[in-house]
């Protein structure tokens, strides 16, 4: 039970911090008429320039839910990135110590400490 408490306030706590910030409404466009963003990263570049290089290009697949901006989306890739994290460190963790308990547990199998003789 202790369990699934603990994997519900997980899933509890990134959906409050995540939510909000999917669901806010996208900033309004700018003079010019493109769509105002604080922090536009690499991705919207690379996608400028793919357009300018072949603008027949039509992409593979659209998105269920767009992020509102690009922070938004380089927040909830950060935490993608590190939720990964954790587990690959978490598991190799794991594996160290249960190798050492296993080499612990063949040595002294290996080398039997002498009984005290009861007389």
């Amino acid at each position: 039970m202790k369990c699934y408490q603990n994997w519900l306030l997980l899933i509890a706590v990134v959906l409050l911090a995540a939510l909000p910030l999917w669901l806010v409404e996208k900033p309004a466009a700018d003079a010019d008429g493109k769509p105002a963003e604080i922090f536009a990263g690499a991705d919207n570049k690379a996608k400028d320039l793919i357009g300018e290089i072949a603008p027949a290009y039509q992409p593979w697949f659209k998105p269920i839910l767009e992020p509102a901006s690009g922070e938004i989306s380089s927040l909830l890739f950060a935490l993608q990135a590190a939720l990964g994290a954790g587990f690959i460190g978490y598991y190799l963790g794991v594996s160290v110590t249960r190798e050492k308990i296993r080499r612990g547990i063949q040595h002294n199998a290996a080398s039997p400490e002498k009984q005290p003789d009861a007389d």
